[in-house]
C-alpha cells in the first residue's frame, strides 16, 4: 500500500493485518513523511564563494534544532532527504544520496556529507534537467507522503529541453516544485538587461507548481541561509498551513 494512502485507510479502519514476506520478496520501502530532493544551482553565474554559501546554508539548516523539531512532529516523525548539483542539461551530481532524517544525530550526518561533498562549477542553467534528475530520483527505498523538489539558483533556463516540458511531467507524477530564487545585486550586462524577466517573477510563473507549492526569494546571497532554513521547515511541516505563495529573506 502507499503511503500517501495510509493515513486515509487508517482512519477508515480498513488496514488488514500486516502479511510477513516470503524469503526472497523484495523489502517494502521505507516510509517517511517526505520525500526531499535538495537542487542546488552550481552554474558559470555561480562563484566561488556564492556556491560556498550554498552549500554552507543547506548544511546549516539541517544542525539547527528547529528542523528537527519539525521532523519530530510529523506523523511518521522522519524525512529522506538527498543533495544534488545541476548546471547544463547533461551536469548533475548527486553529492549526498538519500538519506533518513530523523532527529539531532541524522541530521548531523547529513549536514557533514553536504560540507564534505566536492565544490565544481560547470557552464549553464537548465532548470528542466535538474527537475527531470530529481523526479528520477524518487522511490529509491523510501515513500513519502508528499514528494518535493527544492529547486535553488540565480539563472533563468537557458540549457536543455523546455522547461514547462519538464515541469508538466513532473506535476503529472505528484510532485511538488518549490523554489529557492537568488536575487543577485550585481546588474546584468547592458546587453541583456531588458531580455532577462525579474528572476522571482519566473521561478513564480515557469517554475513551482504542485499541491502546496511555493517560493523563497533570498534578497542576494547573504541571505541565503536564513532562506534555505526557513524553506525547509516549511517543506517539511505535516499538513503545512496555507503560506504565502512567494515569501522573502534579508541578510
Amino acid at each position: 500500500m502507499r503511503c500517501r494512502e495510509f493515513f486515509r485507510h487508517a482512519s477508515a479502519g480498513l488496514l488488514a493485518a500486516p502479511a510477513i514476506l516470503a524469503p526472497g520478496r523484495a523489502r517494502a520501502m521505507e516510509p517517511v513523511d517526505v520525500e526531499l530532493a535538495l537542487a542546488v544551482d552550481v552554474s558559470r553565474s555561480m562563484s566561488a564563494e556564492e556556491q560556498e554559501l550554498q552549500f554552507r546554508g543547506y548544511a546549516a539548516a539541517f544542525r539547527d534544532p528547529r528542523l528537527t523539531d519539525g521532523i519530530a512532529r510529523g506523523a511518521i516523525g522522519a524525512i529522506a532527504v538527498c543533495f544534488f548539483t545541476w548546471s547544463d542539461w547533461n551536469v548533475q551530481e548527486l553529492l549526498v544520496p538519500w538519506t533518513r532524517i530523523d532527529g539531532a544525530a541524522s541530521g548531523g550526518r547529513f549536514a557533514a556529507a553536504i560540507d564534505a561533498a566536492p565544490r565544481r562549477a560547470h557552464l549553464y542553467t537548465s532548470i528542466s534537467a535538474a527537475i527531470d534528475f530529481a523526479a528520477s530520483l524518487f522511490g529509491q527505498g523510501y515513500e513519502g507522503t508528499r514528494q518535493v523538489v527544492d529547486i535553488s539558483g540565480d539563472g533563468v533556463n537557458n540549457s536543455g529541453r523546455p522547461l514547462a516540458e519538464a515541469r508538466a511531467e513532473a506535476l503529472e507524477k505528484g510532485i511538488a516544485l518549490n523554489g529557492l530564487a537568488v536575487l543577485d545585486r550585481t546588474p546584468p550586462p547592458p546587453q541583456f538587461a531588458d531580455l532577462m524577466p525579474p528572476l522571482d517573477d519566473y521561478y513564480r510563473d515557469e517554475v513551482i507548481g504542485g499541491t502546496g507549492a511555493f517560493l523563497m526569494v533570498a534578497e542576494g546571497f547573504p541571505a541565503f541561509e536564513g532562506a534555505v532554513r526557513r524553506k525547509i521547515i516549511r517543506e517539511i511541516a505535516s499538513n503545512p498551513p496555507p503560506g504565502p505563495l512567494v515569501e522573502r529573506a534579508y541578510a
